[in-house]
């Protein structure tokens, strides 16, 4: 088995070593040349400035030395004490030429420190430019495209749309001619693997060659386009730019669910949802009028970035962090700028303000979120979307309906008892001393016995008392003194629903003004499980109650008016009618009514979710009640009267006085107490809720942007740094662009209108730039994350501007440009190379032939699966789990990966799931993009590592396996035949007699050898989950299957041409 694996490695070493040196030829920038009478600055001066000099003179002001800016023309020719920097018409007394050409090394530039050199070359070509009047022109990238003609062409022939027309005008500019068009099986199989990923199927592929019409090609393209897998190729290029992952990030990397939005992407590709709508509805889907469920789900877009909850970190700095990101995305995506650089400082190179980059964060700072997700807890991060299923919207109808049916009958209940409650009253010989109903717990906090304090209403529920806390003299007889950090604990009683009401009495007693105490509470934790529970604060010297599912967007919370007076014993009472309304909460100070603020009010899901910790005075990495005390605490199942109120007040503070009773209040109780037809009625508007509540919760939850009502304030924050902030910034856009419309709201709706405007310069060139990407492997601005200074120039401007234009006018109709590339004569140029085309362009970036390029990461995979016959077609769902080596994740983040049973495994990479910290290790060999952060473009690379993943990952060896299988099947008995139909399967063309010799030969040595060694045939049949066939002669296939596993290290396997 070793000696055969050694011999097909060195089978594939020379295709390896041709890899490896292709693979490390470095780039060239090969651009329009300027005319030969006029230095063109944009394309020739700027870049030596903003490289060489900008640094240190250019548009970042906290690091510009002597107070000299070369990027202004009105600055670097302003006359100083020792004379122009550029006097223009004169180099020779311009004195940046001067210090360039200095021969003393401390006058000369740029300094020696700064590793940077100016060439002679260089020199001479900005002498010339200060000789020709020293003209600045703003960056090409910030002016809008314009029209331009189209070029005249000496061969007209060759041109079959505008696409043609630039690329031969340059060539015949540089005196090349562009290459022969491909043959059409390469073409096709090039053409089928870039739109949908795939390899075509051998029958598609022999209609296309028979069909001998003009529009043969044509028809071709449109049917890849109208696949459903070319959704699922184009999603694989915008889950790098969105940096989708299935998990969190950063050290416990856990799992969340975004699958949905992937799903979304897929869709709008098939359906060919317009590139501007695509766009929108990322940035601002959810601010559209009636904004539908897809709409909002695209927004989870901006909700892609890592999160953390590792212990100690502070929830504003990682708020801002994400901020940060979706910032930085959004630029990199859309404008192809690299504004990550003005977060700390002014950009060093383009003209971005460091104010610039906080106000365009200002819009997408605008979201109820939290810096840290829940440890403890399932809850998704708000805001956060319910996925509703078919026929969902219906029943929740339904359920509402149920509900205002019980109000209303309930409000019918209470307004017609009257005369009941009359008839009841003067039965009474005696109102009961004690009118409290539905108490499940009382505790004095009298006593402190073996560590337990005594629930008189349920002895066997007594509250467990910290070694740490003590009794000293309370409200009524003793009273717990708290620390802070050791909790009173009451155990499993109080386990309450969003819709059950309930009422919470205790006196306590500050020693001190608090910027922030927990009273009491019945959750795991504070960030690290989302607050979710019921709580009794002090925050900022006010007393607040809130319901929480997650903070802070899903939550119900008040604050009281007035403040809490410390070292003063308050008698409060905290009660909640169980509606999911920040109004069914009210607070009770002294026996009043307290008047409140409503901090929150949008409760959507459950808050049970944190468990059994129901305590008084601390709470995990929360601030405890600090040498607090609490004294006599009730605990009640219903919504409390005033009456009720005034008892448990004055059953500490004047027990010898009896309550004053008006009949109105008197009815209050009697009807929330007594009255069992109105008890009744209110159960059953309860139970209304929690029905409507079951079923909502059951939905999956997706996190997604929704807008607050009131604008959050954005500060400049300087470094960069969250706990620095500067000057308070309002929301906009860079200056250096397109103005913002003035009638646009100042909200993210507002701003994909600025970005999708047609004078917009950056929007529609960086889209259509991505899809010549996807077409040729590279741009026409090869940088497409950066159309800065700092970017490489377009090759071909004009036809970058023509193409954005007609983008704009064809409604930015993705599958229209693809279709408009991939049948120009420039795509279907053959990507045969001769020698000296390949040294004058190595990197092809004039055109002169068609692309080549190594398959993606997900390709290489997908297409073993396909010609194997073990790809599962089935589009969209979860995640799934390959094949991986063991122990990677465990590594990594302390968990166990458990590979997927059945189809999970033969799925399209596209759905494999994607764990950050740990991202599948076959496709990181591979180059695909780790989704930390936005990425534009892979950087592509060939190692011997590939060709070993090739042949011994188990995904392979059962591919190869299965491929010798599927041709075995159709050719048992003939193995030349079975060679030639898996060589077309893999390479899409026939087998020539040369190459099936060769492979024969190696198939029969393969042959004896596992004829001698019966047990590596057994390994060889064994990798995989595919079942073994027993009909077939397990020697032939042991065979079979390393040939096909030698054809995956085939260059033409792996590559397009």
């Amino acid at each position: 088995m070793k000696r055969m694996q050694k011999r097909m490695f060195l089978l594939s070493i020379p295709r390896l070593l041709v890899a490896v040196y292709l693979g490390f030829l470095l780039p060239t920038i090969l651009c329009a040349g300027p005319g030969a009478d006029e230095i063109d600055y944009d394309r020739t001066i700027h870049p030596i400035l903003a490289d060489r000099c900008y640094p240190c003179h250019g548009p970042d002001g906290k690091a510009r030395k002597a107070k000299l800016r070369l990027d202004r023309r009105e600055e670097a020719i302003t006359e100083r004490t020792d004379g122009a920097p550029i006097v223009p018409g004169d180099p020779s007394t311009s004195l940046m030429i001067e210090r360039l050409e200095a021969d003393d090394v401390e006058d000369r530039m740029p300094p020696a420190e700064s590793k940077l050199e100016v060439s002679s070359d260089e020199i001479e070509l900005l002498k010339q430019w200060i000789e020709q009047g020293a003209h600045f022109d703003r960056h090409w990238a910030f002016v809008a495209p314009e029209a331009a003609p189209l070029p005249a062409v000496r061969d007209e022939s060759w041109t079959i749309q505008p696409i043609d027309r630039f690329v031969l005008s340059r060539l015949e500019r540089e005196g090349l001619a562009p290459s022969s068009d491909g043959d059409r099986v390469t073409l096709a199989r090039r053409a089928s693997f870039i739109l949908t990923g795939l390899a075509p199927g051998l029958d598609d592929l022999d209609r296309l060659l028979a069909d001998e019409s003009p529009d043969a090609w044509s028809k071709w393209i449109d049917s890849l386009l109208a696949s459903p897998t070319f959704g699922e190729q184009m999603a694989t290029h915008w889950l790098d730019v969105a940096r989708y992952a299935d998990s969190y990030g950063y050290q416990s990397d856990v799992h969340r669910q975004m699958w949905q939005w992937r799903d979304w992407v897929i869709e709008a590709f098939n359906s060919n949802l317009s590139h501007d709508r695509f766009i929108r509805w990322q940035l601002a889907g959810d601010l559209l009028e009636n904004a539908t469920e897809q709409q909002k789900l695209a927004t989870a877009f901006q909700r892609l970035h890592r999160q953390t909850n590792e212990g100690g970190s502070v929830e504003e700095e990682f708020r801002v962090e994400y901020v940060a990101d979706r910032t930085q995305t959004f630029s990199t995506a859309f404008l192809g700028l690299t504004f990550e650089c003005a977060r700390c400082h002014d950009h060093k190179f383009d003209p971005l303000k460091q104010r610039e980059f906080y106000s365009l964060s200002a819009y997408f700072a605008n979201i109820d979120e939290s810096g840290l997700y829940s440890h403890f807890t399932s809850a998704v991060p708000t805001p956060a979307l319910a996925l509703l299923d078919q026929g969902a919207d219906e029943r929740i109808v339904e359920l509402e309906q149920g509900i205002e049916k019980a109000q209303a009958q309930l409000d019918t209940v209470e307004e017609t008892r009257r005369d009941q409650f009359d008839e009841w009253l003067p039965q009474q010989e005696a109102l009961p001393s004690q009118l409290l109903t539905d108490v499940t717990a009382h505790f004095s906090f009298d006593e402190i016995v073996a560590g337990k304090t005594p629930n008189a209403v349920n002895p066997d529920q007594p509250a467990t008392v910290s070694g740490a806390l003590s009794l000293t003299e309370g409200a009524a007889g003793n009273a717990v003194r708290l620390t802070g950090d050791d909790a009173l604990s009451l155990g499993g009683i109080g386990a309450y629903s969003r819709n059950d009401p309930f009422s919470i009495s205790l006196w306590i007693r500050p020693e001190h003004d608090m910027e922030r105490a927990v009273i009491l509470h019945r959750s795991r934790a504070w960030t690290d499980a989302g607050s979710q529970g019921y709580q009794l604060l002090i925050e900022d010297g006010h007393l607040s109650a809130a319901l929480i599912h997650f903070w802070p967007g899903d939550a119900i919370a008040v604050a009281t008016v007035d403040r809490i007076e410390p070292k003063k014993w308050t008698h409060v009472v905290f009660s909640y009618d169980g509606s999911s309304r920040a109004s069914g909460i009210q607070l009770w100070l002294d026996g009043e009514q307290a008047a409140v603020n409503i901090i929150r009010d949008h409760l959507r899901s459950p808050i049970t979710g944190g468990g059994p910790y129901f305590a008084i005075g601390e709470r995990f990495r929360d601030n405890g009640f600090k040498d607090g005390q609490v004294d006599e605490m009730y605990l009640i199942s219903r919504v409390v009267s005033p009456i009720d109120v005034d008892q448990l007040f004055h059953i500490v503070h004047d027990p010898d006085n009896a309550v004053a009773l008006s009949t109105d209040e008197l009815y209050r109780w009697w009807l929330l107490a007594i009255d069992e037809e109105s008890r009744t009625a209110r159960s059953e508007l309860t139970a209304a809720r929690k029905a409507l509540a079951s079923f909502t919760d059951s939905k999956p939850r997706i996190m997604v942007m929704q807008e607050m009502s009131k604008r959050r304030t954005t500060q400049l924050l300087k470094r960069g740094r969250y706990d620095a902030p500067g000057e308070t910034v309002a929301p906009g856009v860079p200056a250096v662009l397109s103005p913002w419309p003035e009638d646009a709201p100042q909200n993210r709706l507002g701003l994909a209108r600025w970005l999708l405007s047609p004078q917009h310069p950056l929007t529609a060139r960086v889209a259509v730039n991505r899809l010549w990407q996807i077409a040729f492997g590279q741009g026409i601005v090869p940088t497409s994350e950066d159309f800065g200074t700092q970017g490489i120039r377009p090759s071909h401007p004009q036809l970058l501007d023509h193409l954005a234009l007609d983008f704009i006018e064809s409604g930015w109709d993705v599958k229209k440009m693809l279709h408009k590339i991939l049948t120009s004569h420039t795509w279907r140029q053959s990507a045969v190379c001769h020698p000296e085309l390949r040294e004058r362009d190595p990197n092809n970036r004039l055109l002169a032939r068609g692309p080549a390029v190594r398959m993606s990461a997900e390709m290489v995979r997908d297409h073993a699966l396909q010609a194997s016959g073990l790809l599962v077609g089935k589009i969209g769902g979860p995640s799934v789990l390959p094949y991986q080596p063991p122990g990677l994740w465990q590594e990594k983040s302390g968990h166990t990966y458990t590979a997927s049973k059945g189809e999970g495994l033969y799925r399209r990479s596209l759905y494999t799931f994607w764990k950050r910290t740990s991202p599948p290790p076959t496709m990181m060999i591979f180059d695909a993009s780790k989704r930390d952060v936005c990425v534009t473009r892979r950087h592509r690379t060939s190692t011997p590592m590939q060709s070993l993943v090739l042949m011994n990952d188990p995904q392979f060896v059962e591919a190869s396996r299965m491929l010798a299988h599927r041709v075995m099947q159709k050719t048992q008995d003939d193995p030349g035949a079975s060679i030639s139909h898996a060589f077309r399967l893999l390479l899409g063309r026939p087998i020539e007699a040369t190459e099936l010799a060769t492979l024969l030969a190696l198939r029969n040595q393969l042959h004896q050898e596992f004829s001698a060694d019966p047990e590596a045939t057994g390994r060889w049949l064994s990798v995989g989950n595919s079942p073994v066939d027993e009909t077939l002669d397990a020697i032939d296939w042991a065979a079979m299957t390393a040939v096909c596993s030698t054809l995956f290290n085939h260059d033409e396997t792996t590559r397009l041409r």
